[in-house]
């Protein structure tokens, strides 16, 4: 595992693919199915989570594969973070792109990788598997407050 400072961090374009990684605080929420709000105007999430996203730990089970297997990942990049309104403001590449620190319960500060899920920051608990509900009612599944 690449061990960084994660105080030292100043872009994400200074980042490694490895580093990068890290970054994530497995909390699954880029994994939750999107909709569009009634105005139209920005995604809302839903309690729907992509079939490959393991619901007890909030990881990606093909996370290699990711794209291959789910066209229509998104891919978090340098380019793109900033116009994906709906990254939660605890998500470490919204953080480090608007220029603020890891939160202090971020395992790379604290050293805890389960702390985003007993904090309830994590998907962990809410989340349903696509597979198992009618993906053509996303609606009623109820919108997470992020």
């Amino acid at each position: 595992m690449t061990r960084f400072d994660p105080s030292k961090i100043m872009s994400l374009n200074q980042l490694d693919q490895a580093e990068w990684d890290l970054l994530c605080d497995g909390c699954g929420i880029c994994c939750l199915y999107k909709v569009m709000s009634p105005s139209g105007m920005k995604p809302r999430l839903t309690r729907v989570a992509c079939r490959y996203l393991n619901l007890d730990t909030c990881t990606c089970e093909v996370y290699n594969q990711r794209h291959d297997r789910m066209p229509t990942c998104i891919e978090l990049t340098v380019e793109n973070i900033k116009q994906l309104t709906w990254l939660p403001e605890t998500c470490a590449y919204r953080r480090i792109a608007e220029g603020k620190p890891l939160p202090w319960w971020h395992p790379l500060r604290s050293g805890k990788r389960d702390l985003v899920h007993q904090l309830g920051i994590s998907v962990k608990g809410i989340a349903v598997n696509e597979k198992d509900i009618d993906l053509n009612d996303l609606q009623k599944y109820s919108l997470l407050p992020w």
